[in-house]
Parts: C-alpha cells; sequence; structure tokens
C-alpha cells in the first residue's frame, strides 16, 4: 500500500527561522563597536601625524627671533682683477725633424744614446765612405788632367799670336786655339762642380742633427743598410726647449682675442695635472686663419720656455689666455653672492647688525673672488659664511675669520628625547646601549628557540626516514633469565 508524503512538514522545515531579538542587538553592537574602533584609530593617527608636524615646525623654528645670527663677513675691495679665456689644449714639440739618411750604404757607426739631448751639427752616426770618397778622388783627378791640359793650351795660344803679330802665322789659327781655351777652363770649372758634388755626398755619410733638440728611440740598427728613400729614418729629434702648445677657443672669442693681440703680446699660463698650479707661462705667437667648422673653435699656438721639461709633447693641458686687465674694480669673496629667483644678490650688515638683501651686478668671477659691477661699495660689509638661518631684516652677530666652522668629518648621530627634544651624546649611547641589549636578548631568545626547532625536526626526520631504531636492551634477572622489556 503506498502512503502520500506529508508535504507540509517539508515546507515547515524549509523556512528559515528568524533570528531573535537578542541575537540581532548583538550583531549591531559588535558592528557599531568595530566601527568606534576604526574612528578611534583613525582619528589617534591623524592626532599624532599633526603633534609630530608640530614638534617639527617648532624645532625648525627653534632658532628665537631676538637671537643674533652668527656670522662671518667681509669688506669689498679695490683692486686690479685679470680677464682669463680658459682653453683645453696639447703640447706639441717646437720643431720635429725625422733624421733620414741622404745617400744610400751601409750603417757602420751610430753615436748617440736612446733619449739624449743633442746640438745642431752632432754626428749622430755615419755610412761607409769607401764608394763616395773613391768618387771624390776621382774627380780631383780628371781636374788635374783638365787644368794641365789648359795649360799646354795657353802657351800654343801665346806662340800662336806672336806669329800672327809679326805676320809670320795665321790669324785663324791663333783664334781657334784661343777657342780651345776656354773650352778648356770651361771643362775645369766643370771638373771643380763634379769635386764639390763628390765633397757634398761624402760628407753625406756622416748623418747630422739639423736642429737642437732630444733625439728619440732609434729606428735603424747598426750594420743595416739604409736609404735615402726610407720614410722611417734613424730617429726622430725634437725640440722641448722652447715647446709649443696648440689650444682652442670659442670662435665667440676671436674678437676679443684679435682686440687684445693688437694691442701686444698676450700671455697664456699652462696648469698641472692638478688644474690649479702654473707650471709654465709663455706668450701667443699664432691665431689660426679660420675656425673649424666641426666644432665651432679657433686654434691658437702659444711658445713657452720649459726650462725643466715640465710639459711634454702629446700632453693634454689646461690653458688660460690673458686678454686683459679690469684696473681697479670692486672685489668681494665668491661666497657673498647669493642667487634667488630674481637674480644675484649679497646680505648687506647694516646699522644694528641688521642685514639687508642688496641686488648685485656680476662681472665675472672664479672660485675665490667675484668683480661686482653695481651693488655694493667699498664701504659695505656683505655676509661670507652663516646664510642657513638669514633672511633679509635678520639682526646678525659678526665673529671673526679664525671662528669659521668646520667640516665635521664623519656626521654626528643625533637622538631625541620623549619630550621631542634632542639628546646629548651621553644619552644616545645609554639608549644605544639598552637597544642593544634588548636586541641581544631577542637574538638569543630567537636563536634558541630556533636552535631547539632545528634538534626537533632533526629528530622528527631520523624517526621518518632514518635507519630503523636499535632494539631495546634486555636485561637479566638475578636467576640468569633474560626479561624482556614490556
Amino acid at each position: 500500500m503506498l502512503f502520500k508524503p506529508d508535504t507540509k512538514d517539508d515546507e515547515q522545515r524549509a523556512v528559515p527561522r528568524k533570528p531573535g531579538l537578542v541575537a540581532r542587538l548583538l550583531k549591531r553592537m559588535v558592528s557599531l563597536a568595530i566601527t568606534l574602533v576604526i574612528l578611534g584609530g583613525l582619528g589617534y593617527a591623524g592626532w599624532y601625524a599633526f603633534q609630530q608636524k608640530q614638534g617639527a615646525g617648532g624645532r625648525r623654528a627653534g632658532l628665537r627671533p631676538d637671537l643674533a645670527v652668527p656670522v662671518l663677513a667681509a669688506t669689498p675691495r679695490l683692486q686690479d682683477v685679470p680677464v682669463y679665456l680658459d682653453g683645453v689644449g696639447s703640447v706639441k714639440a717646437l720643431n720635429t725633424v725625422t733624421v733620414r739618411s741622404q745617400v744610400d750604404g751601409k750603417l757602420i757607426a751610430v753615436h748617440f744614446v736612446e733619449g739624449q739631448d743633442v746640438q745642431k751639427g752632432d754626428v749622430l752616426g755615419e755610412i761607409d765612405p769607401v764608394i763616395y770618397q773613391a768618387q771624390y778622388d776621382q774627380a780631383v783627378a780628371k781636374k788635374a788632367q783638365d787644368e794641365a791640359l789648359l795649360a799646354n793650351q795657353k802657351l800654343d795660344l801665346a806662340r800662336y799670336q806672336q806669329l800672327a803679330a809679326s805676320n809670320a802665322g795665321s790669324k785663324q789659327q791663333a783664334d781657334t786655339q784661343k777657342a780651345v781655351v776656354a773650352q778648356q777652363e770651361a771643362l775645369v770649372r766643370a771638373d771643380q762642380a763634379a769635386i764639390d758634388n763628390a765633397a757634398a755626398t761624402l760628407g753625406y755619410t756622416r748623418i747630422v742633427a739639423p736642429i737642437s733638440g732630444r733625439t728619440g728611440l732609434r729606428q735603424v740598427d747598426q750594420g743595416n743598410i739604409i736609404h735615402a728613400s726610407d720614410t722611417t729614418g734613424l730617429a726622430l729629434l725634437t725640440q722641448l726647449q722652447p715647446i709649443a702648445v696648440w689650444f682652442s677657443l670659442p670662435q665667440q672669442q676671436i674678437v676679443r682675442v684679435n682686440a687684445a693681440a693688437a694691442k701686444g703680446t698676450l700671455a697664456v699660463d699652462v696648469f698641472g695635472n692638478d688644474g690649479i698650479t702654473v707650471v709654465d707661462t709663455g706668450k701667443l705667437t699664432g691665431i689660426d686663419n679660420q675656425v673649424d667648422p666641426t666644432t665651432g673653435t679657433l686654434k691658437l699656438k702659444a711658445e713657452l720656455p720649459n726650462a725643466n721639461y715640465q710639459l711634454w709633447p702629446g700632453q693634454f693641458v689646461n690653458v688660460r689666455l690673458k686678454v686683459e686687465t679690469l684696473s681697479q674694480v670692486i672685489v668681494v669673496p665668491t661666497s657673498a653672492v647669493q642667487r634667488g629667483p630674481a637674480g644675484t644678490f649679497s646680505y648687506v650688515i647694516g646699522e644694528d647688525d641688521v642685514v639687508t638683501a642688496k641686488p648685485v651686478t656680476v662681472t665675472q668671477q672664479n672660485e675665490h673672488d667675484a668683480v661686482i659691477a653695481s651693488g655694493l661699495t667699498t664701504s659695505d660689509r656683505v655676509v661670507t659664511t652663516g646664510f642657513a638661518n638669514l633672511a633679509d631684516g635678520s639682526k646678525v652677530v659678526v665673529g671673526k675669520d679664525g671662528q669659521a666652522p668646520t667640516a665635521d668629518l664623519a656626521p654626528r648621530k643625533r637622538s631625541r628625547n620623549p619630550d621631542g627634544r634632542r639628546g646629548g651624546q651621553g644619552e644616545g649611547q645609554s639608549r644605544e646601549g639598552r637597544k642593544d641589549g634588548e636586541g641581544k636578548r631577542e637574538w638569543q631568545g630567537k636563536t634558541g628557540e630556533h636552535r631547539g626547532r632545528r634538534e626537533r625536526g632533526d629528530g622528527d626526520q631520523k624517526g621518518q626516514t632514518g635507519p630503523a631504531p636499535a632494539p631495546p636492551a634486555v636485561s637479566e634477572q638475578s636467576d640468569g633469565t633474560a626479561k624482556s622489556p614490556p
């Protein structure tokens, strides 16, 4: 017999029960508490940030307005200031000569040491002169032969002239003999020219220095055959005293340099490797006739004495060219010139030691001094040090040059007290000691915990993957029978 299921019971089970009043109140209270906690945390964070900002502003404003700012000051002075144009150049030998042989032959001797200073006319090498000596002797013998023939022809000419004068001989024969004598005289002069040529060729077997200078590395060793057509030559000879420096200036300075050169010789200073020390001073000797289109610069040449060989060919150097001298201009230390949104200015100390910012016009300046065209007088006092806490209208106290602050070797550690003020060095050290002690204890605790975990882990690993543990030891009873463990 089939029974029909009761659908009403199923519908009642499917309908969820509504939560009670107490449950709803609890849920709302929890939500309200969470909201209050979040709002309270946000409010505390905002208040803490505001307090920190106020504290930082108070510390920045820790300089009391009624206290004077310590500064150092200087007085503008009048002096002559040279005007320089800076450039970069390279050192080159004033003269460079490749010493070559003018004849072919065997190099039988070398009379110089590599790097030796030689004078003009010193013999640097010798070529075997045997062949050229024979040619010279042959030319001399040829001239002697022609001179003897000339002497005989002159005697014949005298006889023919006497016979022609007495009508005993032909006048034509006398004239012919006169022409023969002239030809022979010309031949003798040609022999003399041949002798001179042979003598010059023989002299070329001695290779001499064409200029005074220093020899380079030898290119040919003794015993080799050298030729006049060799490009390397025997050695390279360079003149180092005086020496030349080629440098470049921007094309915008062409007019200024030409105007200064027209007034007289311009001085040129060359700096050493440190870029500060002047190692040599010379004069400007040449200006190129065109601007390099690839760089937009003009090449100039200077000559320097190089007395101590402080300059060497191929060396790169910094150069400055003196173009003029500013006479009796106002000069202040470069640190006294400050730059702001409106341009350059200086703090001038007035009455009651109150500073005023005055705009100034700077003509030129370097790392030490600045030339002031307008804005200052020699009776003013300008601030040179202490700008960090300085403003227009601030009261200052002027220190001495011996009180200038010196830079610390390393930054000093600063600590803060709980009330926001900076603590001293002793407090900072004590706080550091406490921090170090806490850190050490924490580290030791962590190390011990980590060691215990590692040991436990090792034991578990051995129990799982290691060899089977050994069976427990069997103890014997007093009667001799073995007793197994429970």
